[in-house]
Parts: C-alpha cells; sequence; structure tokens
C-alpha cells in the first residue's frame, strides 16, 4: 500500500462542479481569489486543488463553506476572456483531503494530503462481478439516454483499474452535486463500485419512464399529424377532381340561403360577419360549431314571414261561440281587436291576462282565439320558471348556449305574429340567477317589445305583431310593472246552468269520440247532468266535471258490453250507481225565523258559499268569544261589529250595559273548515244585534258586505258565485254593498228574475231588510 504524500497547493472553490480524477473539463473562473491562486500554479508547478463549495450561491466562501475532499488536477491552458473571466482547462489526477489551510490573503492555500487509489488483486471474483455489472448497467444507461457517445463504452473497456471505472462514468452521470461529492468521499473501491450501481439502477428507471411518456406524447402528436395529412392529401385530390372542399360547400350553401332569406339589414350583416369568421376557423374546430349553430338559429326564425288573419268578425264569433261556451268579455274583446284592425290595418298585438280560478278553460280559449284569427298558436309555460336566461337566453360565450324560450317559441310559430300563450304567469318566482318577471317586461310591452334583444341572438327582434295572451289564477302575485302592461279580462267561475250547457254541448260529446262511441249510444238526461254538477263537483271550472262524464261514460260502456246493450239512457239513478253516494250537498236554509242566525255568503276558489254565522248570549262578566277557525281578518270583523252594536245600543233597544254582564258567543259552523275574508262584517252585526235585542232575522235574506266602525257598507268580490250559492241555497233576497252595483251586470239572468237584490249603503239598510 502506497503512503500518503503531502503538498502544498493553491486552492479554488467551485461552485456547481464537482471534478474527478482523469477527467479532463474547462469551466470559467470569474472570482479574484480564484484568478490569484490560477496565477500562482501557473508560477509553480501548474498543479493546483480543485474542491467543491457546499453552497453553490456563497459568492465570497469562508474555509468552512468548502468540502473536505477535491481533486488535484494539472492545468493544460488557460484563455483569457472578455470582462476579466478565464476559461481553464484542467485534467484531474489524484483525490486529496485538506489537511491544513496556510494563510493568504490574496487566494486560499492549503496543505494537501494526496490520496491514492488502493491496488487490488487481479483475480478478485467480487471486484470482476462488480465491474461486469457496473459496465452492463452503463451499456442499458447509455442507449435509453440517448445523450452520450457510445465510443465512450470503448473507452472503459480498456479500462482496468476499477476505481478509475468509477470515478469516469460518475462524471457522465447525470445526477445532484451532493450525489458526485459522495462518490468524490467514498475511498473504498468496492462502495464506491456498489454506489455506482445503485445510482445507475435509479437512472434507468427514470429514464424508462421518461421514455414511456415520450412515447405515448409522440403517439398523439403522429395521429394528429397524420391526420392533417391526411386531410390536406384529401382536399389536393378534391381539388384535381375538380370537387369543391367540404368547408367551401357548406360556405356557399350558408351564403346561399342568408341572400334568398329576407332578413333585416342589420341580422344580414351579422350573419355575413359570422360566416366569415366560420370561413376563417377551420372546419373542425370547436368555435366553427358555435357559428354553425349561430347561424341555423338566424335562418330558422321568421323574420318577415307572418299569417294573414282572418278578419271576418262574423266568422271569427261564429268559431269562438262554436268551440266555447260563455265569456262573453273574452269573446267581445277579440272582436274588438278585429273590428279595429280591419279598419286601421295596423295595429299592434294586445297583451291580454285572463284571470280566473283553474279549470275554466283559459287555456283553450286562447286556442280558440288563434283559430279564429288563423294564427299559428305557440304555447309556453312560466309555471316555476326562475332563471331569467330562460327568457333571454344565454350569451354565446357560454358553452351550451342557446336562446332563450320567448325566441324559440317565435321558431316554433313559424310567423312573426302567431298567437303566443304564456301560461300561468302568476307562478313566476325568482332566485340568484335573475328575475325573469323583470325580463317579462320588455316582452310585454307594445313600445319596446318591436326590439326586443335576446343575449344569444345578440340582434333586436320584432315582436310587436305577436298576440301575447297570459294566463294567471290570481293577479296578487304578479308584479306591480309587469301587470300595469296587460289588459285583465276575469274570467269568473260558471253558474249552474253554464255547466250544464258546456257538458252537453262540448264535454260530453268530446269524451264520447274519445271512447269511439257514437252519441246515439249513451245519451245523458238534462237531469242526470244537472244532478252530476250539483252532487259531484265543487268547483269554479269544469275540470272535475269533465272527469267525472268520462268515468260514467266508462262504466255505461263496461254495462253495455256485459250486458250486451245497443245503447243506454243516462239518468239520475244511473250517476249514483256509477258515481256512489254524493259528494257535495249544498246547505238549504232554515225555513223559519230564528234569533241570532243569519246567512253569510262566502267566495271560494270552487265558487260561491253559503256562511251562516251564530250568536248566542248568556249571563257573565262582557266576554266575546269567537269559534269557528277564523282568520284574522274575520276576527276583526267581528271585533269591529261588537264594537259598532256597544256604540249605537240605544237605537237598536239593546240595554247599555250589556257589555258588563252578558258574554256573548259568535260561532260560525264547520269549525274544521278555515274562514277568513273580508266580506262578514253586515253578518256579524246582523247576528249580534239580533241575539241582543231578541228579534228574529227573515230566514229568507243572505247578505254579504264589510263595515266600518260608522256602519258604512264597504264593497266585496265575488257577487256572482255568490249569488249562485244563495241561489241554490233557497234563498230569494240578497243583500248586498250598493257600491257593488256595477257587478249585477254580470249577473245571469236566470239568478236576477228569482232573487231580489237590495243594495245598502249603511248598516241601517241592511237591518232595516233582514230583522223582522
Amino acid at each position: 500500500m502506497k503512503e500518503h504524500t503531502m503538498e502544498v497547493l493553491p486552492l479554488i472553490p467551485l461552485r456547481g462542479i464537482t471534478v474527478f480524477p482523469h477527467m479532463v473539463l474547462h469551466f470559467d473562473v470569474g472570482r479574484e481569489m480564484s484568478i490569484a491562486a490560477l496565477e500562482e500554479a501557473m508560477v509553480k508547478d501548474q498543479r493546483i486543488f480543485l474542491v467543491s463549495q457546499k453552497e453553490a450561491k456563497i459568492e465570497e466562501p469562508e474555509e468552512s463553506d468548502i468540502y473536505e475532499i477535491g481533486t488535484v488536477c494539472n492545468i493544460k491552458q488557460i484563455l483569457k476572456l472578455p470582462g476579466d473571466t478565464v476559461r481553464v482547462l484542467v485534467e484531474g489526477e489524484t483525490r486529496g483531503r485538506i489537511k491544513e489551510y496556510i494563510s493568504n490573503d490574496s487566494f486560499f492555500k492549503a496543505s494537501i494530503e494526496v490520496i491514492e487509489d488502493k491496488e487490488l488483486e487481479e483475480d478478485d471474483k467480487n471486484i470482476k462481478g462488480l465491474l461486469r455489472v457496473v459496465k452492463d448497467n452503463f451499456d442499458e444507461y447509455i442507449k435509453l439516454s440517448g445523450t452520450i457517445s457510445t465510443d465512450v463504452l470503448v473507452g472503459l473497456d480498456d479500462t482496468k483499474i476499477p476505481g478509475r471505472l468509477a470515478d469516469t462514468i460518475g462524471s457522465y452521470l447525470n445526477i445532484k452535486q451532493e450525489e458526485k461529492q459522495e462518490l468524490i468521499e467514498c475511498l473504498d473501491i468496492y462502495t464506491r463500485l456498489e454506489k455506482i450501481i445503485a445510482m445507475l439502477s435509479e437512472e434507468i428507471d427514470i429514464l424508462k419512464v421518461e421514455r414511456k411518456i415520450g412515447i405515448k406524447v409522440k403517439k398523439k402528436i403522429d395521429k394528429v399529424q397524420k391526420e392533417y395529412y391526411l386531410r390536406e392529401q384529401l382536399k389536393a385530390i378534391r381539388e384535381e377532381l375538380g370537387e369543391d372542399d367540404e368547408g367551401k360547400k357548406e360556405i356557399s350553401t350558408y351564403k346561399k340561403k342568408i341572400d334568398k332569406s329576407k332578413l333585416p339589414k342589420e341580422v344580414k350583416e351579422k350573419a355575413l360577419y359570422e360566416l366569415e369568421r366560420l370561413k376563417n376557423s377551420g372546419n373542425y374546430s370547436a368555435e366553427s360549431n358555435v357559428i354553425r349553430t349561430y347561424l341555423d338559429w338566424i335562418l330558422d326564425l321568421p323574420w318577415n314571414k307572418q299569417t294573414k288573419d282572418n278578419l271576418d268578425i262574423k266568422k271569427a264569433r261564429k268559431i269562438l261561440d262554436n268551440e266555447h261556451y260563455g265569456l262573453k268579455d273574452v269573446k267581445d274583446r277579440i272582436i274588438e281587436y278585429l273590428a279595429v284592425k280591419k279598419v286601421s290595418k295596423s295595429l299592434k298585438g294586445p297583451i291580454l291576462c285572463l284571470v280566473g280560478p283553474p279549470g275554466v278553460g283559459k287555456t283553450s280559449i286562447a286556442k280558440s282565439i288563434a283559430h279564429s284569427l288563423n294564427r299559428n298558436f305557440v304555447r309556453m309555460s312560466l309555471g316555476g320558471v326562475r332563471d331569467e336566461a330562460e327568457i333571454r337566453g344565454h350569451r354565446k360565450t357560454y358553452v351550451g348556449a342557446i336562446p332563450g324560450r320567448i325566441i324559440y317559441g317565435m321558431k316554433q310559430a313559424k310567423s312573426k305574429n302567431p298567437l303566443f300563450l304564456l301560461d300561468e304567469i302568476d307562478k313566476m318566482s325568482n332566485d340568484f340567477k335573475g328575475d325573469p318577471a323583470g325580463a317579462l317586461l320588455e316582452v310585454l310591452d307594445g313600445e319596446q317589445n318591436n326590439t326586443f334583444r335576446d343575449h344569444y341572438l345578440e340582434t333586436d327582434f320584432d315582436l310587436s305583431k305577436v298576440l301575447f295572451i297570459t294566463t294567471a289564477n290570481t293577479l296578487n302575485t304578479i308584479p306591480g310593472p309587469l301587470l300595469d302592461r296587460m289588459e285583465i279580462i276575469e274570467v269568473s267561475g260558471y253558474t249552474s246552468e253554464e255547466k250544464f250547457n258546456i257538458a252537453k254541448n262540448h264535454l260530453i260529446p268530446k269524451k264520447l269520440k274519445e271512447h269511439n262511441m257514437d252519441e246515439d249510444k249513451i245519451k245523458f238526461s238534462n237531469h242526470s247532468i244537472y244532478y252530476i254538477i250539483d252532487n259531484y263537483t265543487r268547483e269554479s271550472g269544469v275540470r272535475s266535471l269533465e272527469r267525472k262524464i268520462s268515468s260514467v261514460i266508462r262504466k255505461a260502456i263496461t254495462y253495455m258490453i256485459e250486458k250486451d246493450k245497443e245503447s243506454v239512457n243516462i239518468t239520475i239513478n244511473h250517476i249514483k250507481k256509477y258515481l256512489g253516494p254524493e259528494v257535495f250537498s249544498y246547505d238549504k236554509v232554515d225555513k223559519q225565523d230564528k234569533v241570532g242566525v243569519v246567512t253569510g255568503l262566502a267566495w271560494t276558489a270552487y265558487g260561491g258559499d253559503t256562511l251562516p254565522i251564530e250568536v248566542s248570549t248568556m249571563p257573565g262578566t262582557g266576554k266575546l268569544q269567537l269559534t269557528g277557525k277564523l282568520g284574522d281578518v274575520m276576527i276583526e270583523s267581528a271585533k269591529a261589529a261588537y264594537s259598532y252594536v256597544r256604540s249605537n245600543s240605544k237605537e237598536y233597544k239593546i240595554k247599555d250595559d250589556f257589555y258588563k254582564n252578558k258574554d256573548v258567543h259568535i260561532h260560525v259552523p264547520e269549525g274544521a273548515v278555515p274562514k277568513d275574508g273580508p266580506s262578514a262584517g253586515v253578518t256579524m252585526i246582523t247576528a249580534l244585534v239580533s241575539a241582543l235585542s231578541n228579534a228574529k232575522v227573515k230566514h229568507n235574506v243572505a247578505m254579504t258586505g264589510e263595515i266600518t266602525l260608522t256602519g258604512r257598507v264597504l264593497p266585496i268580490g265575488g257577487l256572482k258565485e255568490k249569488s249562485l250559492a244563495a241561489y241554490r241555497a233557497g234563498v230569494d233576497t240578497i243583500i248586498f254593498p250598493k257600491a257593488n252595483e256595477k257587478d249585477l251586470i254580470n249577473i245571469p239572468k236566470t239568478i236576477k228574475n228569482k232573487i231580489n237584490f237590495i243594495p245598502a249603503e249603511k248598516i241601517e239598510n241592511v237591518l232595516e231588510n233582514a230583522l223582522v
């Protein structure tokens, strides 16, 4: 074993570089201390000690910042570069360890222990095995990396010294500086070879993964290039054959359509601009699909197509009368519209709002109006619509953007003057996506809707020729500004006579046709129809009536088949048999006058009904008790009535101190049914006065109206429905507020002929006519 020799050498700390023994490399030197060390080495024997810094970023390293083991090198060449930089070519000779730093102000100088690799026996099997593994692994590494010349392998085959082989391979590996320093510091040759094998294995694994990823990426790129190449070839072949390219053919087709369709100037310019964009974007780009969809929408919309209105008023009225019974106000308004249009030639479509309970035929009357006007019909349900974009559409920048349902409806209508039904306008709601009712303000404004702008189209569309009809069950939930734009037509509930005519002329023929049955096979007697209406339905409309008729027809058909009958005449007995026991029974008024019992009248969603109110008094301390599941408004009416009676007790011959020694109990029968509404005031006062003065109330009188503390009778709603309820209950006199006299015009003549209507301005008028 060789003894280690000592040498005093100038030292250069290297940043980010590790020099191995027997390795030739060049590097640039710029620091003054390093240049001074070079000059010292050149003056002497051109030998220098190169060692790595622990941290590359340190500009002026101290002794503690420098590793202990480095390489003794021989300087081969020095080349001065512009800017005080020197390029040095060195050859590593052997390892060295810093034993002691020798003080020098201008550069590092140290006493170096030169470390030679110890010699190994030539026939050492362990070394031979390690060398073979190292060479095989390095061979694989070179093939995978592709950055090292294969000539290196030839040089390595000639290397017989194991330590030198490890150092040479270490210099070629793409590993961290810390790992290279580990190899420099590894003095044991066995350990050094094992480290090299571990490093090579890790690098080979990394290179394999990199190669795998590279192959995948290359395949994808190759596929795209192949497709592009094939398309270009196809294009060239088509050009050679004189055939148009698909893209060009599509562009020319769109161009012809745009020129042929009579688009407004602004819309045509927009369409041509988009067509130019389509031409410039590739056939297979995502944007081209968006542009195609937009152009299709533009070309499908009826910018200038419209149907010719039927201005024959007689014919229109006949169609309306044939398809719908009653609804005089609606029919008159449509006939007025036609009459004015016939004279003026140009008239904006009115915006009508049909308000009424469910099942009265609001939607079907709209279809009949479209039929009578000879217009295309389109319907849009607004029930549950919460998003403004459903009305105005989405902007084209959104993925999957489409126009709103107004524009979609116009596309369906295929004409710019359809009848557009906006169903259930009272059932819209709003959330964070905007207020759809606000978006409808422009649609339903005759002064603005000629320039309706959908977010998707980004161009004006004329809706002024559209006849908008909206339907609602109540006006309470429709915002004020929206309600202001519409003409309200109330479609109230039907009377029994109207229901009878609707059933006989419309529902029964319709249901027989649906069941593929001739009208002469199943015949309904008039009494049987009335019996269904009065005892099996309680509604304003006719939906429930239609279902009951359908049920009777089904059972009649079953009976005919089972009994081999050719036909059947439906009577009341058949109805009882087919529909079971009576579902509803209307209260009939008492046939005798009573104290403290008054027949009031109420409006419900299903029509009118009687509302008897009972008052009883008993000795007590002046408590007022209210029962019958009353709402807040009715409770307030009762309290106001009680206060009025107290303040006017002398006038009605009631003892002044009744409120001290009498308890009063007001009860409205059917306690389980909630009752509320501002029309029970007069009934409450009449019952209280009757009970406290012991005066009987006429049994044949019914009343409705709200009162004030001064005794004024205030107007109420639903007089028609209440009158029908009174008629059904056998009442022949109705006391109602004088302010409601205008509503008498809506009450059918059959009712007016049989009931005496007494208007009342003050409570005195009520009591005069109600008390015996």
